[in-house]
This record gives C-alpha cells, sequence and structure tokens, in this order.
C-alpha cells in the first residue's frame, strides 16, 4: 500500500463506486456522459492517481447523487492532496510511520490490541522517552525528543470534538512492565485509568490466567474508516511494519479482536486490576 491510496484518496474510491453502481451505469457509460474515459472512471474508483473535483462533481450528478452526498464527495475530491500535521517534522520520518499516521488521521475507529507496550496513543511522555532510550541502536538526545513529540502530537487525535473510538486490549505483561522507572510506570498506570473513564476510549485487560489465547498474531492495530470496505490492520514488527487491506486478512485479525474481547476483563475489573498492580510499585 503507498500513501497515495490511503485515507481521503480511498475513501473516494469507495464511494464512487458505490454510486455508481447504485444507478447501474458501466464504466464506459458513465465516462461517456461526463465527456471522459473509462479507464479515467476506473481510476478514480480504484484510488489511483489524482482526481479533478469538477469531474468528481459532474459524475456525483450524473449519478443522481444527493446534496449532502455530493458535498460530502467534492470535499473529498477537494482535500486529495491535504498534508497532515506531521509534514511539519519534516522529511526525516520513515515511511510506514506517515503511512500509520496518515491512516489514523481519517480513522473513526481504533483497536489496539498489544502484547508488549502500552499503546503509543496512550504513553505518557516519560514512558515513550524511555522506550525511545532503550533502542538497541543509541539515539542522540535530540532525536530521542523528537520521536517523543511526535509521538505526543499524534494523541492529540484523541482530543478532537468528534475523536476516534479508541478500543484498546492489554495483554498483563503490559501493565506489570516496568518501564523506565516505578515512578514512570505510576504514572503511566495512572494514564491508563484516567483513559478508561473517557466515554471514547475502553481498556481491558487480558489477565496471565486465561492462559493461551488467540494473541498468537502478536499486537496489531485495526485503524476503522466510515465503512468497513476502508479498515486497515497495522502490524509493527522490530525489524517493520506491515499494512494489510485484503479482505481474509482484515477478517482474521477481526476475528482474534472479537476472541480476545472476549476473554480479557472487562472495563472496571482492567481498572482494578490496573489500579492494585500501581499500588505495588
Amino acid at each position: 500500500m503507498s500513501i497515495r491510496t490511503t485515507t481521503r484518496r480511498r475513501q473516494l474510491g469507495a464511494m464512487m463506486r458505490k454510486l455508481r453502481a447504485r444507478t447501474g451505469l458501466t464504466l464506459e457509460e458513465a465516462g461517456r456522459l461526463v465527456g471522459v474515459s473509462k479507464a479515467t472512471v476506473s481510476r478514480y474508483e480504484t484510488q489511483a492517481g489524482p482526481v479533478r473535483w469538477i469531474v468528481v462533481e459532474a459524475l456525483c450528478r450524473e449519478y443522481g447523487a444527493t446534496e449532502a452526498e455530493r458535498t460530502a464527495i467534492v470535499g473529498l475530491a477537494k482535500d486529495a492532496k491535504q498534508q497532515g500535521w506531521w509534514n511539519s517534522f519534516g522529511d526525516s520520518i520513515p515511511e510506514s510511520m506517515n503511512l500509520l499516521l496518515t491512516l489514523e488521521d481519517e480513522a473513526v475507529r481504533e483497536d489496539h490490541f498489544a502484547c508488549v507496550y502500552v499503546p503509543g496513543l496512550l504513553q505518557t511522555r516519560a514512558y515513550n522517552t524511555a522506550l525511545q532510550q532503550a533502542n538497541e541502536l543509541p539515539l542522540e538526545p535530540e532525536e530521542i525528543e523528537r520521536l517523543v513529540d511526535i509521538r505526543m502530537k499524534r494523541q492529540e487525535i484523541l482530543l478532537r470534538p468528534k475523536p476516534p473510538r479508541l478500543w484498546a486490549i492489554l495483554d498483563e505483561s503490559v501493565i506489570r512492565r516496568v518501564v523506565g522507572s516505578p515512578e514512570t510506570m505510576k504514572e503511566q498506570l495512572g494514564r491508563l485509568l484516567e483513559a478508561n473513564e473517557s466515554p471514547h476510549i475502553t481498556l481491558q485487560v487480558l489477565p496471565f490466567s486465561k492462559g493461551a489465547h488467540t494473541a498468537a498474531l502478536g499486537s496489531f492495530v485495526t485503524l476503522g474508516g466510515s465503512e468497513p470496505a476502508l479498515d486497515v490492520v497495522y502490524v509493527d514488527f522490530h525489524t517493520g511494519s506491515l499494512f494489510l487491506e485484503k479482505e481474509e486478512e482484515l477478517e482474521r485479525y477481526r476475528l482474534a479482536f472479537e476472541y480476545l474481547r472476549a476473554q480479557a476483563l472487562d472495563f472496571e475489573a482492567s481498572s482494578s486490576l490496573i489500579h492494585r498492580i500501581r499500588k505495588e510499585l
């Protein structure tokens, strides 16, 4: 997956396909109505390459889109090249991180399973700093600060008027592993307790007592779009990252998350366990 085929552009393609399918027009028929080729209509629907909003608007009219649909779709076409906040951090952000931030900026839902560390959206500054300092390739203090700044800025999506719905399942090892120092960890666990009180965040702990479970897939995130066709699974490995969007891949991770959610403690019991571990530090 390339950055060109993410977020607004992917959503635009999905909506254009849906509108044309509703009318029963072929690609060739739709193109003929607005004076463009069959290939152009196909390209608009398959998320490849740039689009001209005036053509998008003409297609919407021929498809009989409602005023609300047309306004939303033309808005997507006009904003398809819009840059995200992370561009201000320069070109040194790895492409995989750029892609994750691009997807996350448009997500309406995020489902996280973490089996090693606290999910990035819920990390405190001190906790993330300790993680950066533990890199097997020592980083300069300036680089660590820059990476931590990006992580903290990324968390601002949770402060939006309409934030994404965040559901996080943490293996018990995540909340017992002391990262940085006991004080750093106490602060981090306090952040998790606070997060679990938020109306748009649900946090569950998968306890050791559950034994073997479906977490053999490792840590992963499902970034949910405005419709299932826009979902993407992000899997972060120590040596790189994977972005999965094939339906069979998505279904596997959706099913895994459902199993994990059923096996984990409910949010009240999860908060109680976090509070108890925090008192032990």
